[in-house]
């Protein structure tokens, strides 16, 4: 693998430890004095010294703001939480929780072009984008990186397979994103339909466990397809490279790995939850807790960039799911409780069937019906945006454990 200096996006993704180091320590004061400006962060800041806060160790010491608690929390002060500035938004957005998200107006607000970039992509490259636009934020997230790069973007969005394979097969993209099982169903589509679309080649997928039967999927037909990892709140926290070893931080973020359920960092190689703070003055965020699990991996990528890496995602900290994408929480299998009197107790199994997340709501009821069940379909189709199955239990037929999302799914290796 060559390492000239074109194969990089910038020179921070090649600095010494020690050049990080120092960068950090400049610029950490400025984050924290940032938050301090916004409403949630000013009495949980109230008596820091930002300019002592330069390195992780007194990052640390700050409070964690999570986010299974912005439900709540925006409820109680909308829009944001206190979290957004009053200026300087350009598009404000609503993901399931409801989680409600404001993009910075600032080119490339989350980041996304570093993991394009890295995936092969290069300006002129066009790119068939099959996230959402609607409601989340995902479509512009992948699209505003796509355009840093001079990548012109298709928006494809979601949905309408056949109509995805044949406008790809006529605007020939070199370039998908998207979620990773959604590509091998256009795929599929384009050959049931004799479309060529070979020169599809490079792929960036996101939102989804991108799993090794995938990825060797792909590889047999000739194509690259990377991945990232990042959310709607942080943008990009960490990406793929060509020498698929981890995930390489994102040099806009500092990430944590803490015990699950507290703000105490682990030793490099403990599995634990995903705390990021990004590092932009502007629009802050601080030791926020995603409620993801990973671990760091010891030492550097062979690709040549330096920065930490991560193994990637490794299950969820609490009983959130991510789903085709969209994360499904308890407070919406709640929802869908209000919404069903009849039903006192469900669980959502989450699971996969071949390279698709498939959701089955287990529900006890004492006098089951089809309707009954349908009522419950359409209950959880309108609280997660998603399909899927119901199953009817006896009372007593689900687990006494207080499990409410069972995520089956295998965690990739």
């Amino acid at each position: 693998m060559t390492r000239d200096q074109a194969e990089f996006y910038d020179a921070l993704e090649t600095r010494s430890a020690d050049a990080r180091a120092a960068a950090m320590a400049a610029l950490l004061p400025r984050v924290v004095e940032g938050a301090r400006a916004l409403p949630y962060y000013a009495d949980a800041l109230a008596g820091v010294d930002a300019q002592a806060v330069t390195d992780p160790a007194t990052l640390a010491r700050l409070p964690v703001t999570r986010k299974s608690l912005l439900v709540g929390q925006q409820a109680e002060r909308p829009p944001f939480a206190g979290l957004a500035p009053a200026a300087g938004i350009a598009r404000v957005f609503a993901s399931p929780g409801p989680i409600y998200e404001a993009q910075p107006d600032t080119p490339d607000p989350w980041r996304f072009a570093r993991a394009l970039h890295a995936t092969g992509l290069r300006a002129g490259d066009l790119v068939h984008n099959c996230f959402a636009y609607h409601f989340t934020p995902a479509g512009f997230m992948l699209d505003a990186g796509a355009c840093a790069l001079g990548c012109p973007v298709f928006p494809a969005g979601t949905g309408n397979t056949e109509m995805q394979a044949r406008a790809a097969a006529h605007l020939r993209p070199r370039a998908y994103s998207g979620t990773p099982d959604f590509l091998k169903t256009i795929l599929e589509k384009a050959d049931e339909l004799g479309l060529d679309l070979s020169f599809l080649t490079l792929g960036h997928v996101t939102g989804g466990a991108y799993l090794p039967t995938l990825r060797a999927w792909y590889a047999a037909r000739g194509m690259t397809v990377l991945q990232s990892y990042g959310t709607a709140d942080l943008g990009l926290i960490a990406y793929e490279s060509a020498a698929r070893e981890g995930l390489i931080l994102d040099e806009g973020v500092l990430l944590e790995i803490v015990r699950p359920g507290t703000g105490d960092p682990l030793p490099d190689g403990e599995v634990g939850e995903v705390v990021v703070t990004t590092l932009d003055p502007r629009h802050p965020l601080l030791r926020f807790a995603t409620g993801d699990l990973s671990a760091i991996l010891p030492g550097a990528s062979p690709c040549g960039r330096t920065n930490r890496r991560i193994k990637g995602w490794m299950g969820r900290a609490d009983q959130a799911a991510k789903v085709r994408g969209m994360f499904v929480r308890p407070e919406q299998v709640a929802e869908v409780l209000r919404a069903v009197p009849a039903v006192a107790k469900a669980r959502l199994v989450v699971s996969l069937e071949g390279d698709r997340d498939t959701m089955l709501l287990r529900a006890e009821a004492t006098a089951p019906d089809d309707s009954l069940a349908a009522r419950l379909a359409e209950a959880l189709q309108a609280a997660t945006k998603l399909r899927g199955q119901v199953e009817l239990v006896p009372p007593g037929g689900l687990p006494n454990d207080g499990k409410v999302i069972d995520d089956t799914r295998p965690v990739p290796a």
